[in-house]
């Protein structure tokens, strides 16, 4: 099961507050959430990571947030469940891939980072034919997060990887694509993921910060929104034996929903 990108303290309790429920009706082996926007909306902290881990969550992936919050470079040399974009210069602190281990299973996880409308880094293609070529040596279940902005850039992506990585599924843009689809060569794919943390605001943020942003292009200081919360993620069942993709499903929960439940 993968979790879309938490945003700050309200998509960290909307994860908290589902997590047992998604546990029960998917019984996933191993989870894996997309953490980059969990600290107040950029970055991620020590103690977030931890409360990810106390919950059952197996790794957590980054993105173009990954250093906005300066506690990461405390811990993340020393934590191998959580990964950054592995197409950040060579030196770059952390790791870009990762193997997790739980209830009997494993799954390599790979962070990845478009180039298109985002800084210019590595090429994620050639970074991505590096890397999972060489997991697929010793390791059938592979899930490849590809944080970036363009569609086309996702899409192609997804074709480039399909039949050697399990999942491939994107992150960045905080809305859930429809697109969800099993690839001819067994990769499962999906453009975005969607976001988990505030339904109202504008990806996360408050509303009158972004309106005034547009509208005169001035400085304008973000602030997460507290409204109500929505989640979004994916679930996928692997063949044990080809690692193949088999089954897939879009997650989507909303506050107002839940409650009623």
């Amino acid at each position: 099961m993968f979790i879309g990108d938490i945003v700050g303290s309200v998509g960290r309790k909307a994860l908290r507050t589902t997590l047992p429920s998604l546990k029960s009706k998917y019984n996933p082996h191993i989870i894996i959430v997309n953490g980059e926007n969990s600290a107040a909306g950029r970055g991620i902290t020590q103690s977030i990571a931890r409360e990810f881990f106390d919950w059952g969550v197996h790794g957590i992936t980054m993105g173009n947030h990954t250093w906005d919050n300066k506690d990461i470079f405390d811990f993340i040399d020393h934590e191998p469940r959580m990964i950054r974009p592995a197409n950040f210069p060579p030196g770059t602190p952390g790791l870009g891939y990762t193997v997790v281990k739980a209830n009997g299973k494993e799954l390599a996880i790979v962070n990845l980072q478009g180039r298109t409308f985002l800084p210019a880094i590595d090429c994620p293609f050639r970074v991505s034919d590096e890397i999972v070529d060489e997991l697929r040596k010793k390791h059938k279940h592979i899930l490849v997060d590809f944080h970036a902005e363009a569609t086309s850039e996702k899409i192609a992506m997804g074709w480039h990887l399909d039949g050697r990585a399990s999942i491939v599924v994107g992150t960045h843009t905080h809305v859930q694509s429809n697109d969800d689809r099993i690839l001819p060569n067994g990769t499962a794919y999906l453009t975005d993921a969607g976001m988990v943390g505030p339904r109202d605001g504008v990806l996360g943020m408050e509303q009158d910060a972004v309106l005034r942003k547009f509208k005169t292009q001035l400085p304008v200081r973000f602030q997460v929104d507290e409204g109500k919360w929505h989640l979004h993620g994916l679930f996928v069942k692997l063949d044990d034996v080809t690692g193949k993709a088999m089954k897939m499903e879009k997650i989507r929960i909303l506050e107002d929903d839940w409650i009623m439940d």
